[in-house]
């Protein structure tokens, strides 16, 4: 999985991976060099005392030294950028990827498993490639041609190399395979820290709400022992490989010098006795070079799995092959016999589900809590696929219509009304970034949040935090009809839009809408009967099935689930 996921996105930069071998042959044949002008300094200078000879040679190691470091230089620079191009695409790939995602994938996934996917996943491939860039090319350039000139200087000495190599391969080859298990372990115990953090923070008012600081603290601490646990044993692990490599470099250093001294007694130079060690010494710190880039590959073919698992994942909202791009009604909606079923539940949320809403009616969907109605309003702009049955905008069918001409068509507001990091403008633009201002005042006029935006420092320019954290839950539900209004789409669907809203300002900002908003059909989903005694048709669901469908006066006489929801909240009198 690793190399297919560096074979996909490092083609791109092919150029760059060219530059660094190039560079880092060329670093390599320079450190090959050095030990044999060094032999010929002490066999042709040295021993002769010929000090014009010593200068010479002296003078060409500098300027090969100076070429060799010049050479990394530029190989570490070829190698950062590609290494870090690889990061970006990655995180790109993987962010394009997730926003193509149904709700269905990314509960399937998990938030906080997406981000840690995107970020420490991806870290970790990157630094592989970029020491992979910086080692892995010259290390085996240095080995190989290590031995062969190794063996040049004295093939009877060349014995311990070939002892040397292997053992220390079998070694590094033992503990690697012990730390792939911790490796994978840590990754899955980061998604578990990121999951409970965000939950944390997320949820900061009802932990202390209800005094659960303490219990949540040590939440924490568990996972973050987990974590603890898994990089203490891969760590305990990897502090061994080091004196194992250099153990058998000692080793092997001493008994070149051992057999050595016979082959000089039997004429071997000393100059040659001197380079054979330096290859050695190279060939040796190559396989380490080698064996810190085997403690990385580990995790970073986790990560890659992680990684490729993302990008692999097809949505399971697909965008239709011949997409319909121009529509001739405008604001019809029609549901005939629509199921929907989550993927490994029991039950289905929705079972033949019909009904037909014709351009400026207003359709409200009531219902207890779990009966289907979020999953209902979701289905119209395909933030899921229905398992059965066909939803229908403007007489085609979802899953045939442009994804862009579908959601330039529905103006949506969540039942938890989101809000991004910037100003009360950029906010409302999201839908319609060339929105005037006048525009803007406009949308806030309708959804009854003028007056606190005048009032914020700023006006419209007003910092909101991410989240609307720095605003109320009832003002952060009007600037998110506000958004879905500068849109001026030919749909509405209003998911419970209105439950954080006193009587009021619901009133108000109910017939704003019908007075202003000309034309469109609205979608609405409600607990407070108040909210939908007016529409045109009202559905009642319970189980994920129709139990009644009409208008306000039509249901209180005449259905009994309607009723109890009416009763628990007015009177009939009142209601009337």
């Amino acid at each position: 999985m690793l190399i297919t996921l560096l074979r996909r996105h490092l083609g791109p930069h092919w150029k760059l991976l060219v530059g660094v071998l190039v560079f880092q042959l060329a670093q390599s044949l320079a450190a090959l060099y050095l030990p044999t002008l060094n032999a010929n300094i002490i066999d042709n200078g040295v021993a002769k005392g010929d000090t014009g000879y010593i200068m010479r040679i002296g003078a060409w190691m500098l300027l090969v030294t100076l070429v060799q470091v010049a050479c990394s230089i530029t190989a570490v620079y070829f190698g950062a950028r590609a290494a870090m191009s690889l990061g970006r695409d990655l995180r790109l790939n993987v962010f394009t990827r997730v926003g193509e995602f149904s709700e269905r994938e990314v509960q399937v996934f998990g938030a906080p498993s997406l981000i840690t996917r995107s970020t420490n996943d991806v870290q970790q491939v990157q630094m592989l490639v970029l020491m992979s860039c910086t080692m892995m090319v010259s290390a085996p350039i240095t080995a190989i041609g290590g031995v062969i000139l190794a063996i040049q200087q004295d093939a009877d000495l060349s014995w311990i190399i070939a002892v040397a190599v292997p053992v220390l391969l079998v070694c590094v080859g033992a503990v690697v395979s012990r730390m792939v298990p911790w490796f994978r372990k840590m990754q899955k115990r980061i998604d578990a820290v990121n999951r409970v953090l965000r939950e944390q923070l997320t949820g900061i008012r009802v932990v202390r709400a209800f005094v659960r600081e303490d219990i949540e603290t040590k939440r924490f601490e568990d996972v973050n022992s987990d974590v603890m646990e898994a990089a203490l044993n891969a760590g305990r692990w990897m502090t061994t490989m080091f004196p194992i490599v250099m153990l058998i470099l000692n080793l092997s250093s001493v008994a070149v010098i051992w057999f050595g001294a016979f082959r000089v007694q039997d004429g071997m130079p000393i100059g040659a006795l001197t380079a054979f060690l330096a290859y050695l010494a190279q060939i040796l710190m190559s396989v380490m070079m080698a064996t810190f880039m085997a403690v990385m590959v580990p995790r970073a073919a986790v990560s890659a799995t992680r990684i490729s698992e993302v990008l692999d994942t097809e949505p399971s909202v697909a965008p239709p092959a011949a997409p319909v791009t121009e529509l001739a009604e405008q604001g019809t909606i029609e549901l005939f016999e629509v199921g929907f079923h989550y993927p490994g539940a029991e039950q289905p949320v929705l079972t033949d589900v019909s009904f037909r809403a014709e351009r400026g009616q207003t359709l409200a969907i009531v219902g207890s809590t779990g009966a289907g109605k979020t999953t209902l309003v979701s289905l119209l702009p395909r933030l899921f696929d229905a398992t059965s049955g066909t939803v229908y905008i403007d007489g085609v069918d979802v899953a045939e219509l442009d994804p862009e001409l579908l959601w330039s068509r529905i103006g949506l507001v969540p039942q938890k009304p989101y809000l991004f990091s910037g100003t009360v403008a950029s906010n409302l633009r999201y839908g319609k970034p060339d929105a005037t201002e006048d525009e803007l005042w406009a949308a806030l006029r309708i959804a009854q949040a003028e007056g606190f935006v005048r009032e914020m420092e700023g006006g419209l320019d007003g910092a909101i935090a991410q989240g609307g954290t720095n605003v109320s839950g009832g003002q952060r539900q009007r600037l998110a009809i506000a958004r879905a209004l500068v849109k001026r789409p030919e749909i509405y669907v209003f998911d419970d839009s209105f439950s954080a809203l006193d009587l009021a300002t619901d009133a108000r900002l109910r017939a704003a809408l019908k007075r202003e908003v000309d034309g469109a059909t609205f979608v609405i989903v409600a607990q407070r009967v108040s909210t939908i005694v007016e529409a045109d048709r009202i559905i009642v669901l319970e189980d994920g099935r129709i139990v009644g469908a009409g208008t306000h006066e039509e249901l209180l006489a005449g259905n009994e689930t309607y009723a109890e929801i009416v009763s628990s909240q007015l009177t009939a009198e009142e209601a009337r």
